[in-house]
């Protein structure tokens, strides 16, 4: 019915479309995202501060009665537990922070213009310390570590710019791991920079101009630069015309942002919740994570919640109260889509990794069971499984399995088993973009 010629005409009419498409929505990025972030003001991180953050965890375990108990604080099943506590006390002895910061905002607060500079170099010579343990495996050290700078607000803008030249210039020319063989560039392949409170498309273009301006000075390949954005402003959610500029600072941005971060306080005080009431389950904060969600979709921008202030360290109440409390956050956001969050204390991560595991173990068989008949499927309404999933539900399931696979909660031994390649389920999980094999080995 149609003229011969209206597909090469719809072609013509849609091929800006195609191209925008395939440039801003390729889908979810199948390298590996830390299930959290660790912040500490960058003057006191040292090479050995991973290592000192598990053994941290493990003590206070202990001291609270074991990685069981906790784990029962945490809610989980307790045919379950000794499979989670063995593999979660071998994660904190290995791989106890996935991700570091090194702070040189907020957490680290406003110091002379020389100590500054002195603690951004430093910051450098450690993430580049950072990439040399990971490649011997003799050391504990983060999969990803950079650093979070001062904003682009007016009062901190050339304070921050400053802060983030030493630390790049420091990191490619004095890291060493060019001449080490650990990387072409200089640069680690974890590396993580953090743009927080940002309000502004504007202050997206002025981050992405200083990206080229440092791969031009430093001869880096163009675009090797990417970054955090962190949301703690409600301009940042809804704009001066009434609508979210997040679509457009991913626009501006020109694939250059790796993430999106819930700042949980700063978004708090600025609508004026009181300080007892500020949370990562308060309907303000629900409200924003949902626009954030919904903004990344399909982006390949990866999602992190905030962080609770609640940290176990207290009498033997106190941290029972905040143990299970932050299990019971971690659960909550895995439960809505969100696979990230922040870490602000070492005794945060035994039921960071508890609830995580519990998560990603507690349906693999459900999901391995439903991945290997959907792969199987034969003709509808005739012969099929009990549950007929569609290849929308085999992306997600496939996902949540490689999710469990890259933060050490399944072992591909395990995919095996139930009969799955995994190879097959990262090809489902994202498909026409096969995970890589750098993100396969950065697994637990």
């Amino acid at each position: 019915m149609l003229p011969p010629d209206f597909a090469r005409r719809a072609d013509l009419l849609l091929a800006a479309t195609d191209a925008d498409l395939a440039r801003f929505y390729p889908g979810e990025n199948p390298a590996r995202q830390p299930v959290h972030t660790c912040y500490v003001p960058a003057d006191l991180v040292t090479e050995d501060t991973p290592a000192q953050w598990g053994t941290a965890a493990l003590a206070a375990a202990e001291e609270a009665g074991g990685l069981p108990e906790l784990a029962r604080l945490a809610g989980i099943d307790d045919d379950a537990a000794p499979d989670l506590v063995e593999r979660v006390a071998r994660k904190l002895r290995t791989e106890p922070v996935e991700d570091l910061r090194l702070d040189l905002e907020d957490g680290y607060g406003v110091r002379p213009d020389a100590e500054e500079d002195a603690d951004a170099v430093a910051a450098a010579r450690t993430v580049a310390t950072f990439a040399r343990h990971r490649a011997s495996g003799d050391t504990p050290a983060p999969a990803f570590a950079g650093i979070r700078f001062k904003c682009f607000e007016a009062a901190t803008r050339a304070r921050g710019l400053r802060t983030l030249d030493l630390f790049l210039s420091t990191l490619v020319r004095e890291g060493g791991l060019r001449e080490a063989g650990i990387s072409e560039d200089g640069l680690p392949a974890g590396l993580v920079l953090t743009l927080p409170k940002v309000s502004a498309v504007e202050q997206v273009r002025v981050m992405v101009e200083a990206c080229a301006a440092f791969e031009d000075a430093l001869d880096l390949p163009a675009g090797r630069l990417r970054f955090e954005i962190q949301m703690e402003t409600p301009p940042m959610i809804l704009g001066l015309d009434g609508t979210c500029p997040i679509p457009a600072m991913l626009g501006a941005a020109e694939v250059r942002v790796s993430a999106l971060h819930y700042g949980t306080y700063d978004y708090s005080v600025s609508l004026g919740i009181s300080g007892q009431f500020q949370s990562l389950e308060h309907p303000a904060a629900d409200h924003a994570k949902n626009v954030m969600q919904v903004a990344v979709a399909g982006t390949g921008v990866n999602l992190s919640d905030g962080s609770t202030n609640r940290l176990p360290v207290g009498d033997p109440a106190q941290r029972r109260e905040s143990w299970q409390l932050h299990a019971r956050l971690v659960r909550r956001s895995l439960e809505r889509g969100i696979y990230q969050g922040w870490d602000l204390h070492a005794h945060q991560l035994p039921t960071r990794f508890l609830t995580n595991y519990a998560f990603y173990r507690g349906a693999f068989d459900d999901a391995a069971r439903r991945l290997v008949a959907y792969a199987g499927r034969s003709v509808p309404g005739i012969e099929a499984a009990d549950v007929a999933d569609e290849p929308a539900t085999a992306r997600a399931l496939a996902r949540y399995v490689v999710r469990g696979l890259l933060c050490g909660a399944v072992t591909e031994d395990e995919l095996h088993a139930a009969g799955l390649d995994p190879a097959t389920v990262r090809s489902v999980a994202n498909p026409g973009a096969a995970a890589s094999s750098s993100s396969s080995e950065e697994s637990a």
